[in-house]
């Protein structure tokens, strides 16, 4: 019955595909950016990034020579940096093993750093025209959803059936534009939470989901684990137009990466103004600054913020003492701290 979903698919793509800057391109680097992009993050957001960075590193050679310090601050905004620096080692490998380009083979794509069966399956069908399926989560959520499948989607065994199923009914001759084509139809018509638009679906007719009205009970997926809690004090340290940041060590959480000085815990404006006397600085002026939250996949952090006006900046243990446009062009800080990085914009005006 699955087969019947193929040429529907394709004539819909073909009308209704969005138009995106790594789309129909031809180019293994351009899908490899994107799909590695696109990865917990929405395609609008993605575009700019995509631009930029391929304006500045237009090749996998230029990506394996890029200094770490540009590298994260291309990516910076996305999150998952872990992502950017799996990409480049994987671009050094290719440079080597196979002369500056991604291989034709699935299997060959595998062993490289950061890319598992759904990216090597983009790329090796995208890219390549080699008949392997891509499953990420919007494709999951269709198949599931026309085979009515009650299983759990984040178990890896039911990935792999699906991953069968779709490799037995994949077009020889355009297996990428099927694959996107299911990327497609979840991303903007079988969307998820209740919201799915049945009536513009090309194969709803064939769905049994649809047919049997239990759309928005598909997909199965057992609910993730809760997020730990962690309370922190951010510190927005200034003498007038310089503003303290320091890199966070190279393991761990946001590894390697700068950030606002930030302690554990909640300090109140006592404790704040203690705090920064005790890392040799004096405090002048303190503001409270609205609080904030950023998600982790793992962890939440909730964040009580200061403004503190200090006499003099002191290069103190890590501390580093930038302007705001030197910031911007040259420290990655993690959206984890954008609600006060927007209070680096003093100069010496």
């Amino acid at each position: 019955m699955l087969s019947r979903i193929v040429n529907p698919l394709l004539e819909w793509y073909d009308k209704n595909k969005r138009s995106l800057p790594w789309r129909d391109k031809n180019n293994a680097y351009y899908t490899w950016i994107s799909e590695i992009m696109l990865q917990q993050t929405r395609v609008e957001a993605v575009k700019p990034y995509f631009v930029r960075f391929i304006t500045e590193l237009p090749d996998i050679n230029a990506l394996a020579q890029c200094p770490e310090e540009k590298l994260m601050k291309l990516w910076e905004g996305l999150g998952y940096y872990s992502r950017v620096r799996n990409m480049q080692v994987a671009a050094k490998t290719v440079t080597e093993k196979y002369e500056g380009r991604l291989p034709k083979s699935y299997k060959d794509l595998l062993t490289l750093k950061g890319i598992g069966n759904y990216t090597a399956g983009a790329i090796a069908s995208i890219a390549y025209g080699i008949p392997v399926p891509a499953v990420d989560g919007n494709v999951l959520r269709v198949i599931s959803r026309v085979i009515e499948s009650r299983e759990d989607i984040g178990k890896p065994a039911v990935r792999k059936k699906i991953e069968q199923i779709l490799a037995e009914i994949l077009p020889q001759d355009r297996p990428g534009d099927f694959n996107q084509a299911l990327m497609e139809l979840g991303a903007v018509v079988c969307i998820p939470n209740g919201q799915a638009k049945c009536h513009l679906c090309p194969i709803s007719h064939m769905c049994l989901a649809c047919k049997n009205h239990v759309v928005e009970e598909i997909p199965v997926k057992a609910p993730k684990k809760q997020r730990a809690i962690e309370e922190r004090t951010v510190f927005v340290i200034q003498d007038g137009y310089k503003t303290a940041i320091r890199k966070r060590p190279d393991k761990g959480l946001l590894a390697g990466l700068y950030e606002l000085p930030n302690i554990c815990g909640h300090l109140n404006q006592d404790e704040a103004v203690h705090y920064i006397s005790s890392i040799g600085l004096e405090p002048l002026y303190i503001e409270r600054l609205p609080e904030a939250k950023h998600i982790f996949s793992h962890i939440e952090w909730r964040m009580q913020g200061y403004r503190i006006r200090v006499s003099s900046l002191k290069e103190e243990d890590d501390l580093l003492f930038v302007e705001k446009k030197q910031s911007d062009k040259k420290y990655a800080i993690p959206s984890a701290f954008g609600a006060y990085v927007k209070y680096m914009k003093e100069d010496k005006s």
